[in-house]
Protein backbone atom coordinates (compact mmCIF):
# COMPACT_ATOMS: atom_id res chain seq x y z
CA UNK A 1 0.00 0.00 0.00
CA UNK A 2 1.75 3.27 0.69
CA UNK A 3 4.28 4.50 3.82
CA UNK A 4 2.90 7.25 5.40
CA UNK A 5 4.99 9.82 7.97
CA UNK A 6 5.25 8.82 11.69
CA UNK A 7 4.65 12.10 13.65
CA UNK A 8 6.71 13.06 16.25
CA UNK A 9 7.04 14.46 19.79
CA UNK A 10 5.82 17.39 20.32
CA UNK A 11 3.03 17.24 17.47
CA UNK A 12 -0.31 17.96 18.95
CA UNK A 13 -2.12 15.42 17.24
CA UNK A 14 -0.16 12.47 19.20
CA UNK A 15 -2.31 13.85 22.15
CA UNK A 16 -5.54 13.21 20.40
CA UNK A 17 -7.51 10.67 22.05
CA UNK A 18 -8.84 7.93 19.00
CA UNK A 19 -12.25 7.21 18.26
CA UNK A 20 -14.02 3.49 17.89
CA UNK A 21 -13.80 1.85 14.54
CA UNK A 22 -17.22 1.96 13.58
CA UNK A 23 -16.98 -0.68 11.19
CA UNK A 24 -14.31 -3.08 9.71
CA UNK A 25 -14.27 -2.94 5.89
CA UNK A 26 -11.67 -1.99 3.56
CA UNK A 27 -10.98 1.00 4.00
CA UNK A 28 -9.77 -0.34 7.35
CA UNK A 29 -8.00 -2.86 5.96
CA UNK A 30 -6.11 -0.38 3.79
CA UNK A 31 -5.34 1.65 6.72
CA UNK A 32 -4.20 -1.22 8.67
CA UNK A 33 -2.03 -2.21 4.97
CA UNK A 34 -0.74 1.29 5.38
CA UNK A 35 0.40 1.10 8.75
CA UNK A 36 2.08 -2.38 8.70
CA UNK A 37 4.29 -0.66 5.60
CA UNK A 38 4.91 2.29 7.52
CA UNK A 39 5.47 0.13 10.72
CA UNK A 40 8.17 -2.24 8.51
CA UNK A 41 9.83 0.78 7.12
CA UNK A 42 10.34 2.74 10.05
CA UNK A 43 11.52 -0.70 11.54
CA UNK A 44 9.35 -0.69 14.47
CA UNK A 45 7.54 -3.56 16.54
CA UNK A 46 4.43 -1.23 16.99
CA UNK A 47 2.24 1.61 15.83
CA UNK A 48 -1.10 3.09 16.62
CA UNK A 49 -3.09 4.78 13.79
CA UNK A 50 -2.77 7.86 15.27
CA UNK A 51 1.14 7.84 14.76
CA UNK A 52 0.33 8.46 11.41
CA UNK A 53 -2.23 11.45 11.81
CA UNK A 54 -5.80 8.75 11.75
CA UNK A 55 -7.30 9.11 14.94
CA UNK A 56 -9.09 5.30 15.08
CA UNK A 57 -8.25 2.66 17.48
CA UNK A 58 -6.62 0.40 15.36
CA UNK A 59 -2.74 -1.08 16.19
CA UNK A 60 -0.07 -3.01 14.25
CA UNK A 61 2.41 -5.09 15.85
CA UNK A 62 4.84 -7.42 14.81
CA UNK A 63 6.85 -8.66 17.58
CA UNK A 64 8.88 -11.03 15.43
CA UNK A 65 10.08 -9.22 11.95
CA UNK A 66 13.91 -7.89 12.85
CA UNK A 67 14.41 -10.40 16.03
CA UNK A 68 17.83 -12.13 15.95
CA UNK A 69 17.41 -16.00 15.14
CA UNK A 70 19.68 -18.56 17.52
CA UNK A 71 22.76 -18.01 14.49
CA UNK A 72 22.36 -14.18 15.86
CA UNK A 73 21.10 -13.43 12.37
CA UNK A 74 17.77 -10.89 11.97
CA UNK A 75 14.66 -12.70 10.58
CA UNK A 76 13.11 -11.15 7.60
CA UNK A 77 9.57 -13.64 8.59
CA UNK A 78 7.14 -11.46 9.71
CA UNK A 79 4.23 -12.19 11.69
CA UNK A 80 2.14 -8.96 11.68
CA UNK A 81 -1.61 -8.31 14.56
CA UNK A 82 -4.01 -6.06 14.14
CA UNK A 83 -6.07 -4.88 16.91
CA UNK A 84 -8.97 -2.65 16.23
CA UNK A 85 -10.86 -1.33 19.35
CA UNK A 86 -8.68 -2.57 21.90
CA UNK A 87 -9.35 -3.24 25.35
CA UNK A 88 -7.74 -4.03 28.34
CA UNK A 89 -10.00 -6.68 30.37
CA UNK A 90 -7.98 -7.30 33.36
CA UNK A 91 -4.51 -6.66 34.32
CA UNK A 92 -1.88 -8.32 37.03
CA UNK A 93 -0.48 -5.99 39.64
CA UNK A 94 2.58 -7.14 39.21
CA UNK A 95 4.46 -5.10 37.30
CA UNK A 96 7.23 -5.20 34.80
CA UNK A 97 10.28 -3.00 33.91
CA UNK A 98 10.93 -2.49 30.61
CA UNK A 99 13.42 -0.49 28.32
CA UNK A 100 10.82 1.28 26.22
CA UNK A 101 11.48 3.20 23.29
CA UNK A 102 8.83 4.54 20.26
CA UNK A 103 8.69 5.69 16.63
CA UNK A 104 7.73 8.83 17.56
CA UNK A 105 9.94 9.55 20.03
CA UNK A 106 12.76 8.51 17.79
CA UNK A 107 16.44 7.61 19.38
CA UNK A 108 15.35 7.87 23.03
CA UNK A 109 15.01 4.71 25.36
CA UNK A 110 13.98 4.55 29.40
CA UNK A 111 12.65 2.24 31.75
CA UNK A 112 9.01 2.07 32.40
CA UNK A 113 6.81 -0.61 34.72
CA UNK A 114 3.92 -1.55 33.28
CA UNK A 115 1.28 -4.58 34.68
CA UNK A 116 3.33 -7.92 33.63
CA UNK A 117 0.07 -9.56 32.12
CA UNK A 118 -3.06 -8.17 30.50
CA UNK A 119 -6.22 -9.38 29.61
CA UNK A 120 -7.17 -7.66 26.06
CA UNK A 121 -10.35 -7.93 24.08
CA UNK A 122 -9.69 -6.39 20.13
CA UNK A 123 -11.71 -7.10 16.83
CA UNK A 124 -8.80 -8.72 14.18
CA UNK A 125 -8.89 -7.71 10.53
CA UNK A 126 -11.98 -9.61 9.73
CA UNK A 127 -13.92 -7.81 12.37
CA UNK A 128 -13.80 -11.02 14.57
CA UNK A 129 -13.72 -10.32 18.42
CA UNK A 130 -10.45 -11.66 20.19
CA UNK A 131 -10.21 -12.05 23.82
CA UNK A 132 -6.22 -13.08 24.95
CA UNK A 133 -3.82 -13.08 27.57
CA UNK A 134 -0.81 -10.79 27.19
CA UNK A 135 2.58 -11.20 29.09
CA UNK A 136 6.04 -10.23 28.64
CA UNK A 137 7.03 -8.38 25.70
CA UNK A 138 3.53 -8.58 24.10
CA UNK A 139 2.40 -7.29 26.96
CA UNK A 140 4.20 -4.06 27.46
CA UNK A 141 4.09 -3.73 23.72
CA UNK A 142 0.22 -3.85 23.59
CA UNK A 143 -0.25 -1.53 26.17
CA UNK A 144 2.38 0.92 24.83
CA UNK A 145 0.53 0.90 21.55
CA UNK A 146 -3.30 1.37 23.49
CA UNK A 147 -1.68 4.66 25.77
CA UNK A 148 -1.03 6.13 21.77
CA UNK A 149 -5.01 5.50 21.69
CA UNK A 150 -5.58 7.39 24.92
CA UNK A 151 -3.19 10.63 23.96
CA UNK A 152 -0.46 9.07 26.11
CA UNK A 153 2.87 8.80 25.04
CA UNK A 154 5.92 6.65 27.18
CA UNK A 155 7.51 9.86 28.18
CA UNK A 156 4.24 10.86 29.87
CA UNK A 157 5.38 8.33 32.40
CA UNK A 158 8.72 9.62 33.42
CA UNK A 159 9.57 13.37 35.40
CA UNK A 160 8.98 16.26 33.62
CA UNK A 161 12.78 17.05 33.58
CA UNK A 162 13.48 13.50 31.74
CA UNK A 163 10.31 13.96 29.39
CA UNK A 164 11.34 17.54 28.21
CA UNK A 165 14.97 16.37 27.33
CA UNK A 166 13.35 13.37 25.69
CA UNK A 167 10.91 16.14 23.25
CA UNK A 168 14.31 18.43 23.00
CA UNK A 169 16.46 15.89 21.63
CA UNK A 170 14.12 15.09 18.86
CA UNK A 171 13.72 18.48 17.99
CA UNK A 172 17.54 19.00 17.68
CA UNK A 173 17.68 15.78 16.02
CA UNK A 174 14.68 16.75 13.23
CA UNK A 175 16.75 20.03 12.52
CA UNK A 176 19.84 18.37 12.29
CA UNK A 177 18.06 15.85 9.45
CA UNK A 178 17.28 19.06 7.39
Amino acid sequence: MAIKPILTVPDPILKQVSKPVENVNDEIRALVADMLDSMYEAKGIGLAAIQIGVPLRVITMDLVWGKEDADGNKTDARLPQVFINPEILDKSEDLSPYEEGCLSVPDYYDEIERPAKVKIKYLNEKGEEIIEDAEGLYATCIQHEMDHLNGVLFIDYLSRLRRDRAVAKVKKNKKLSV
